[in-house]
């Protein structure tokens, strides 16, 4: 694959086809472990919201096993509430 005097270079069919870059697509370079990446722009919401869903899985994760199974959910519910 060359680099035009333009700076453009054609994505192959496979690739756009596999990760849904069609005509008149918006996408986003970046730069990941000293490599360049292209995603589609709608793919960055995707992408943030699968990272803010990993962090939350890996915080309840870290969480498992420190409750109090001797509580109850009243007991509960009622220190929440500060009664």
């Amino acid at each position: 694959m060359r680099v035009t005097s333009k700076g453009q270079v054609t994505i192959p069919r496979d690739l756009r086809e596999t990760f849904g870059i069609g005509a008149n697509t918006e996408v986003i370079f970046g730069i990941e472990g000293g490599k360049i990446t292209i995603v589609p722009k709608d793919e960055i919401n995707r992408l943030a919201d699968r990272d803010r869903l990993d962090r939350f899985l890996a915080i309840l994760d870290r969480l498992e096993g420190a409750g109090d199974l001797e509580t109850n959910g009243d007991e509960m519910l009622a220190l929440v509430k500060g009664r």
